[in-house]
């Protein structure tokens, strides 16, 4: 079966470098266990500026309107809304943070993505304050990588299966089975830390809860930042999380971590009860050392790639990237040298 690209990873990450090939028309193979991954769990955050120093994310200009784009594309591909804007209500944690807030909002370059904001809403306790932060949202992850599953298997480009590397030949050409792409990208979210050609790389990944929540009360319809997140998704329910957890690495939801979410929700929003849990969810974040995606060709086998680690900032840096590295399979383009995975060309982290 002709095919140019095999990719390997139905998660954001490979369902939307396989849409943007697609569109250059290039032929191309997703396979993928059909297993929960993380992208299915994540919330799907798009967010300029973000942590404790409320810092703008790297190359945000170009980044945030490809996000922008590629998910007004698929809206009207599909014809269902993908990206919801809502703003985010930022609580200050500390007497530091509402210095450095006041000192961000006095930046020409943070003007369009922070205000301030006087008082807090009606129930919500904040001593130091908070700021309302501009051109934010979450993607409906769950239900585009639905939608685009089914494009792929009705186009003839998916296969439910899981990948044995030991399938994989290259030589006297690159091989998996009936198929000879001319290339092979990995898009395996945590799972590549086994893989025998990218599995050395410095990843870190972590664990991540959330939980999918019902109230009875009236709530302010934007995100609120408290450390952790709660985002309203429809009349009454609202998504609560994430944890971070480096130590335990399953996907099994913990009651630890729900009493951690609700308890510190509790403390900014005493006034949201009653509070009824209708999912717990835990995925994997493929994160790495460094907070830089790993993208690129392998030093010795130039037809595998890497195309992961983009951890909880996938909805912002993916289609970007994306669009960036399709360019560069076909020859057109080039990488920018933090997210290339040349960086540890000189390094023992690649093998074989």
């Amino acid at each position: 079966m002709p095919v140019d690209v095999l990719i390997v990873g139905q998660g954001l990450a490979g369902s939307l470098l396989a849409w943007e090939l697609i569109r250059q028309h290039v032929r191309v193979m997703v396979i993928d266990s059909g297993e929960i991954n993380a992208s299915q769990v994540a919330a799907g955050l798009i967010n300029p500026v973000t942590g404790s120093r409320l810092v703008k994310a790297a190359e945000i200009e170009r980044l945030l309107p490809a996000a922008m784009h590629c998910y007004q594309q698929l809206e009207a591909a599909f014809r269902q809304q993908f990206f919801v804007p809502m703003q985010m209500l930022r609580l200050l944690k500390t007497e530091h943070e509402r210095r450095l807030a006041e000192q961000r909002l006095g930046q020409a370059g943070y003007q369009e993505f922070l205000m301030n904001c006087p008082s807090c809403p009606s129930g919500i306790v904040s001593v130091f304050g908070m700021l309302q932060q501009q051109q934010t949202g979450y993607l409906k992850t769950r239900q585009l990588l639905k939608s685009l599953r089914d494009f792929f298997v009705v186009n003839d480009c998916y296969r439910k299966i899981k990948l044995d590397y030991r399938e994989i030949e290259l030589q006297p050409c690159l091989r998996w089975r009936d198929l000879q792409p001319r290339h092979i990208v990995f898009c395996e979210g945590h799972q590549a830390t086994t893989n025998p050609w990218f599995g050395g790389l410095p990843f870190q990944p972590v664990k991540g809860e959330i939980l999918n929540c019902k109230t009875s009360s009236v709530y302010p319809v934007q995100i609120l930042n408290f450390g952790y997140w709660m985002i309203p998704i429809e009349s009454y329910q609202f998504r609560l999380g994430a944890t971070f957890d480096h130590a335990n690495l399953d996907t099994q939801p913990t009651e630890h971590a729900s009493n951690q979410l609700i308890q510190a929700l509790a403390k900014v929003y005493p006034e949201l009860q009653p509070m009824e849990v209708l999912e717990h969810q835990a995925g994997i974040r493929p994160s790495t050392q460094d907070k830089q995606p790993f993208i690129g060709s392998h030093p010795v086998h130039n037809d595998l790639h890497i195309f992961n680690g983009f951890g909880a900032k996938g909805s912002l840096a993916i289609p970007w990237y994306a669009r960036q590295f399709a360019a560069v399979l076909n020859q057109a383009a080039s990488l920018p040298i933090a997210a290339h995975v040349r960086r540890y060309y000189d390094s023992h982290f690649l093998s074989g």
